[in-house]
This record gives structure tokens, C-alpha cells and sequence, in this order.
């Protein structure tokens, strides 16, 4: 039986990934620091809570990720864990900057020590991209971050080439664009989006406040990027590979078949509020995945239409539960 070790296994990426590998036949097990409040909803909702063997550490506390490695010594290591909310990154700099930087290191460096033949993923991010410097961004497209949050997983994702260059691991990352599922956290545009949609469908609320809605995003699904993470670690040689859908969409386009898919008009409650625009705004990502579909023989399944309308159809049947009680 494989083993995986995946951190950040209660985000959003984490259940798709865990649930995909339980049915590939792994062990699962997620490192996840103590906590006293709830954070394995998102794994109860695939059903895969009880299947998830769970391991403590901090990916901030270098001592304890080097045990976890030691202990499990994983097949496969998936590093999913991130402050992964871009505009608090300017809030908690040094915070994004330890947990989405440094702690790469942390791996990186348990499995170096402890477990060498362990074939390791990195979450990397278009974010990286920023201020574009091509029309369509690949894995030779230069970086150019615009929040500490992409300076952070810019570091991230060196030193994931650096310790594959300097010390033959196995280290790869996924550079992936926008992906979203009914999992997403509410503090993302997509589901604050697709929530708000419900809420003003069942009268909860009247508005939604956004920012930049002429920003434009190539967004996915989250159940079909967990695969290439899978497959890249599947790879003979470890390397860097752009997940993306191809196509971009402004914010203001995703708005519409949200609210076109309950029959309401975007243009009756949405609000542009001036306090939800970013310091240094990335306007435009579009993502190249030509390199993903023909060495991984992977491409995008679910459009954005349909993704968003999954979102909204959960997003209604939680706010219905809630006005129910």
C-alpha cells in the first residue's frame, strides 16, 4: 500500500486530494496542528473523515513536520498547506511569508534527512505571475509578484527547484491557476460570490459588496487539479508544470451566471466598494497548460459555468439549512 502525507488536508485542495488517493488505494495521513475549533467539515462532506489518519505539526515548527516525516516516511508528500488568502497577506507579511516560504524549506529539508526516496509536490501559484509579462503565462513565463502572498510562494517554489537541483530529490511544483470548488472558503471571491447568490435568492440579504470586478481570472475546479498533483508525482523525472484551464474570465462575468443561474440580476444587488480593492492589483492571469496535457496527458474537465452553478446549488441548500433551523 502507498503512503501520502498531505499538509493542509483541511483546505480546500486537501479532501479532493485525499479523497482521490483513498480510492487509489493509499494511506492517507494529514499533518494538522491542534486546534479547538472545527476544521474537518470540509472532509466530512466527501465522507473520508474516519478514513484520514492524522498526524500534529506545524508546518510553521520545523521540529515537528522533521517527525512526521520520520514517522510516516511517505511515498508521497503533498504540500498543500498555505496562508493561502492573498489580500491578508498584506495584513501578516512575516506570518504569509514563514508559512508560505520558509516552511517549504522545512519539508523539504524533513525529507532530505529522513526520508529521501519520499516524492514531494509544492503548491505554487499563478499569483507568482502578477504583473504578466506574457499573454499567456507557462513554465518559462518570468514572475513578477505582486503580493507578499506570491513573494512568499515565489520562495516556495525556488527552493522546490533548488533541493530537486542540488540534492536529486524528487521535488516538483504545480504552478496552478484559479481553481475553486463548493469547499472554497468564504473569504474568496468565488464562494463569497456564489454564497451571497443564495443569501439574496432565499432573503437573507439584499447586496453584495466586491472590488476589481474587471479582473480576469482562468478559473478550474479544485476535484480536477488534485489530479495532476497526483500525476506529476506519478513521473519518472520530478519538474514544474502550469495546471490551468486555458480560458479567462473576468469577475464580473463569473458574477452573472451566478446570479443568471437562481434567475436574479447581477446588475439589482451588486455593489463596488473601494475597500475591497487590492494595494497592487494582478489584473489578467491565463493560464498555458499545453506542457500538463502532453506529458501528463492531463487537461481541465468542468467549465466554468458548471463549477459555478455547483457552487451555487450547495451555497442554497446550506443558507436553506440554516434558515430551516
Amino acid at each position: 500500500m502507498s503512503s501520502a502525507l498531505i499538509t493542509g488536508i483541511t483546505g480546500q485542495d486537501g479532501p479532493y486530494l485525499a479523497k482521490l488517493l483513498l480510492e487509489k488505494g493509499y494511506r492517507v495521513h494529514g499533518l494538522t496542528p491542534r486546534r479547538s475549533s472545527d476544521n474537518l467539515w470540509r472532509l466530512r462532506e466527501l465522507g473520508i473523515e474516519n478514513d484520514v489518519d492524522f498526524v500534529n505539526g506545524d508546518l510553521a515548527d520545523a521540529g515537528s513536520v522533521q517527525r512526521a516525516v520520520a514517522s510516516v516516511k511517505p511515498d508521497e508528500f503533498y504540500n498543500l498547506g498555505a496562508q493561502s488568502f492573498v489580500a491578508a497577506s498584506w495584513d501578516q507579511p512575516v506570518l504569509t511569508g514563514v508559512v508560505d516560504g520558509i516552511a517549504v524549506t522545512h519539508c523539504l529539508e524533513a525529507i532530505r534527512q529522513f526520508s529521501p526516496k519520499t516524492r514531494f509536490y509544492q503548491a505554487s501559484t499563478s499569483e507568482m505571475f502578477g504583473l504578466i509579462q506574457a499573454e499567456k503565462q507557462d513554465e518559462k513565463t518570468p514572475f513578477y509578484p505582486r503580493s507578499p502572498y506570491a513573494v512568499a510562494k515565489l520562495y516556495g517554489h525556488w527552493i522546490t527547484v533548488n533541493y530537486r537541483e542540488s540534492f536529486g530529490l524528487h521535488a516538483s511544483s504545480g504552478i496552478l491557476f484559479n481553481h475553486e470548488s463548493p469547499l472554497r472558503g468564504l473569504e474568496f471571491v468565488t464562494r463569497k460570490v456564489t454564497d451571497a447568490v443564495a443569501r439574496i435568492k432565499l432573503g437573507r440579504q439584499k447586496e453584495l459588496r466586491l472590488g476589481n470586478i474587471d479582473a480576469k481570472r482562468d478559473w478550474g475546479f479544485a476535484g480536477d487539479y488534485v489530479e495532476a498533483m497526483w500525476l506529476m508525482l506519478q513521473q519518472d523525472e520530478a519538474d514544474d508544470y502550469v495546471i490551468a484551464t486555458g480560458v479567462t474570465t473576468t469577475v464580473r462575468d463569473m458574477c452573472r451566471i451566478a446570479f443568471g443561474h437562481l434567475g436574479l440580476k447581477m446588475e439589482d444587488h451588486l455593489v463596488i466598494d473601494p475597500k475591497f480593492f487590492r494595494p497592487a492589483e494582478v489584473e489578467v492571469l491565463l493560464g498555458n497548460p499545453a506542457k500538463a496535457k502532453a506529458r501528463l496527458g492531463w487537461e481541465a474537465k468542468t467549465s466554468l459555468e458548471q463549477l459555478i452553478r455547483n457552487m451555487v446549488d450547495a451555497d442554497m441548500k446550506r443558507v436553506s439549512k440554516e434558515t430551516s433551523c
